[in-house]
C-alpha cells in the first residue's frame, strides 16, 4: 500500500501519538515572571521546565529521546 495513502487512513489520535517516546521539544516560557525553558513530549504534554536550553536539550537526551526547537 502506498504510504501516503495509509497515513490518510489513521485516526487523527495516532497521528498525534507519532513520536510521542521518541521525540520531545523545547520552547521558552515565563513561570511567574522568570525566563526558561520548557520541555514537552510530541502530544504537547509538558514534561518539566528547567532554567536553561542546554539543560532542556540535556534532560532530552539523558532520557533516550530526540530533542527539537520551537521557533
Amino acid at each position: 500500500m502506498n504510504d501516503s495513502l495509509h497515513l490518510r487512513e489513521i485516526s487523527a489520535q495516532d497521528f498525534a501519538s507519532f513520536g510521542l517516546d521518541h521525540v520531545a521539544y523545547v520552547r521558552p516560557v515565563t513561570v511567574h515572571g522568570i525566563d526558561a525553558f520548557g520541555v514537552y513530549a510530541a502530544d504537547g504534554t509538558q514534561l518539566t521546565v528547567v532554567p536553561g536550553r542546554d539543560a532542556a536539550f540535556t534532560a532530552i537526551v539523558q532520557n533516550d529521546m530526540e530533542p527539537v526547537s520551537l521557533h
